[in-house]
C-alpha cells in the first residue's frame, strides 16, 4: 500500500501552503509525479489548517477519490474536536469521511488515549500511530549522558533533551530488562497492545533494525507488565511534548485567551 500526505498549514503558519483546494490538487499531482504512479492508496491531511474551512478541505478529497487518483483519505495530528467535525461535516454534505488518523503514541506520549483513539474507535477510523519509539529514546539510543549527533536531534531538539522523558526512559529500560526483553521490543508491543490501535509506524534505517522489530510482533504484554508501565507512565498523558507537535490558535495566540484589558474585571 502506498500512503503519503500533503502538507497543511501546521500553527497556521501562512508561509504554509494549507489545506485548500488549490494547495491539495497541486500537492497530489506532484505526489503522482515524483512517485511514478497513477494512484495514492492513502493520501493524508498532514496537520489541521485553521484557515481553511474542512468542508473546503473534504470536497477536494471526495473529487480526487471520484477521479481514481486516490483510493482512501485520513488524517495526520488531529484533535478529537477536529476528527469528529470532520465525520460530522462529510455525513451532512455528502463527502467522503476519513477513514484513518495518524498520531504519534508511545509510552512516553500518551495522550491520544484520552480523546483521540476512543473518538477514533467509535466513527470506526483506522489508527497508524508513529513514532512508537518515542524518536529512538526508546531504543536506547538517547539516554541521560548519552546525546548522539544526529538530524533528529536537530529536528526535535527539546523533546530528546527532556529531562522528565529521560529520567523515564531509564526506568522502563530497566522495566524491560526485568521482563526479559529489549526496551524497543516492550515499547512496540505496548504500543499495538491498545485497542484503538490498527498498526504502529517504525522507523528501521537499516536491515538488521528491522529484523530487530520485527521481532517485536510477537511479543504480548500481560497486564501486570502493562500496570508497572502505567504507575511508572500514567494514562492519557505525555511526558515530553514533540517540538513539532501541532498547537491550535487557541493555545498558540495569547489574544485568543484574553478577554480586552478593559473588560477583564469580574464585576
Amino acid at each position: 500500500m502506498l500512503a503519503t500526505k500533503f502538507s497543511g498549514a501546521m500553527g497556521g503558519d501562512p508561509n504554509r501552503r494549507g489545506n485548500s483546494r488549490r494547495w491539495i490538487v497541486t500537492a497530489v499531482e506532484d505526489s503522482l509525479r515524483r512517485l511514478r504512479v497513477d494512484h495514492i492508496d492513502l493520501y493524508q491531511i498532514h496537520h489541521p489548517d485553521p484557515g481553511t474551512d474542512i468542508e473546503e478541505t473534504l470536497a477536494a478529497l471526495t473529487d480526487l477519490l471520484r477521479s481514481g487518483k486516490v483510493r482512501a483519505i485520513g488524517s495526520s495530528n488531529f484533535p478529537a474536536p477536529e476528527i469528529v467535525e470532520a465525520q460530522w461535516v462529510a455525513e451532512r454534505r455528502g463527502l467522503a469521511r476519513l477513514r484513518t488518523e495518524q498520531s504519534t503514541y508511545s509510552i512516553l506520549n500518551r495522550a491520544v488515549e484520552r480523546e483521540v483513539l476512543p473518538v477514533c474507535e467509535r466513527y470506526g477510523i483506522g489508527t497508524l500511530v508513529y513514532s512508537p519509539l518515542a524518536g529512538g529514546m526508546l531504543a536506547g539510543r538517547y539516554r541521560k549522558g548519552r546525546r548522539p549527533d544526529s538530524g533528529r536531534m536537530k529536528w526535535v531538539p527539546r523533546y530528546l533533551t527532556d529531562e522528565r522523558a529521560l529520567d523515564l526512559v531509564e526506568r522502563i529500560i530497566a522495566l524491560a530488562g526485568e521482563a526479559g526483553m529489549p526496551v524497543a521490543h516492550l515499547a512496540l508491543a505496548f504500543a499495538i497492545s491498545h485497542p484503538g490501535v490498527t498498526s504502529a509506524i517504525i522507523g528501521p534505517r537499516t536491515m538488521e533494525q528491522l529484523e530487530d522489530l520485527l521481532e517485536a510482533t510477537d511479543v504480548v504484554l500481560d497486564d501486570d507488565l502493562l500496570d508497572r508501565i502505567d504507575a511508572l507512565a500514567p494514562p492519557g498523558t505525555d511526558v515530553a511534548a514533540l517540538d513539532i507537535a501541532y498547537q491550535p490558535p487557541a493555545l498558540r495566540v495569547p489574544a485568543l485567551r484574553r478577554r480586552p484589558a478593559r473588560e477583564r474585571a469580574a464585576a
